[in-house]
């Protein structure tokens, strides 16, 4: 099929963004996958063709382990993320009437530090003989410091959604901000209190906002390996860091890939199954 000028000039237009998306995310994944297929004895790579890193992958009871808790802690990640996030995202849309811009770059700020060193600091803040427990100390409320708040799943949910918030907060709060309001309006002129408003008007027009939070949050935190390091401990310990030692320092490429390939498809059916949800029940008033 032969393209006319305005054609040539729009295939023109994107060749540098497919090209760079081929080089830089299509060769790197279909690299891994094929990866997958093969077999790895230290330095020498066997490129016969392959299943027993799936099979190994699915069957271990470690990878199953570390799969089930990486996705517990993404969906109790990403629940918490939103539930907190809904109320600010909220409030600057229909409470605050002038300076919304403000309020959004306060959103924002942090991103002015890095990820990792975010990361640090609550792992100062929840030590042992970090901030909150000094607090508690000095206020009487503990006679020596807690234990338990570093170095385990907890920690590793709260670290990460601090993390991810300001992500959440921005996609709900573009669709409470294009809700129209005259639809709560006439809510009201009907009769229904500020709950049923909310229940049957606010909430499913900004299902779209609170499905592209969840999926945000959801997608990356399953493959998060630095926080769960840093403040997990044994017991906060996730599939990307498994995926880090094959690669790393088991010189076991070809099972680390299998491992990420198939993280990717389970979190992949996942997303799936949540956009559907979310299509099913947002877009429309009740």
């Amino acid at each position: 099929m032969r393209l006319d000028a305005e054609g040539r000039r729009g295939l023109t237009l994107i060749s540098p963004t497919l090209i760079y998306a081929l080089v830089m995310l299509a060769a790197p994944l279909a690299m891994v996958v094929t990866f997958s297929f093969w077999t790895q004895n230290y330095l020498d790579i066997d490129t016969t063709f392959t299943l027993d890193n799936y099979h190994e992958a699915w069957t271990q009871p470690i990878y199953q382990t570390l799969m089930a808790r990486s996705l517990i802690i993404s969906v109790v990640v990403t629940v918490v993320t939103v539930l907190l996030a809904f109320p600010v995202a909220y409030y600057i849309s229909f409470r605050v009437t002038r300076r919304k811009t403000l309020w959004l770059f306060l959103v924002t700020i942090p991103f002015w530090t890095s990820y990792l060193l975010r990361v640090f600091l609550w792992k100062v803040i929840l030590g042992y003989n970090g901030v909150l427990n000094s607090a508690l100390m000095g206020m009487g409320f503990i006679d020596e410091p807690l234990t338990f708040l570093l170095y385990n799943a907890n920690a590793v949910v709260l670290t990460l959604a601090h993390a991810w918030a300001p992500f959440a907060i921005l996609p709900i709060f573009v669709a409470l901000e294009k809700i129209d309001r005259s639809l709560l309006e006439a809510a009201e002129d009907l009769g229904d209190g500020p709950w049923r408003r909310f229940r049957r008007v606010t909430l499913p027009l900004a299902m779209p906002g609170v499905i592209a939070a969840t999926l945000i949050v959801l997608i990356p935190t399953v493959g998060d390996f630095i926080t769960p390091r840093l403040v997990g401990g044994t017991d906060g310990l996730m599939i990307a860091n498994m995926i880090q030692i094959q690669v790393g320092r088991a010189n076991n490429a070809p099972l680390g890939a299998a491992l990420a390939i198939s993280s990717m498809v389970v979190v992949g059916t996942l997303s799936v199954l949540i956009f559907l949800v979310g299509r099913r029940f947002g877009g429309r008033t009740r």
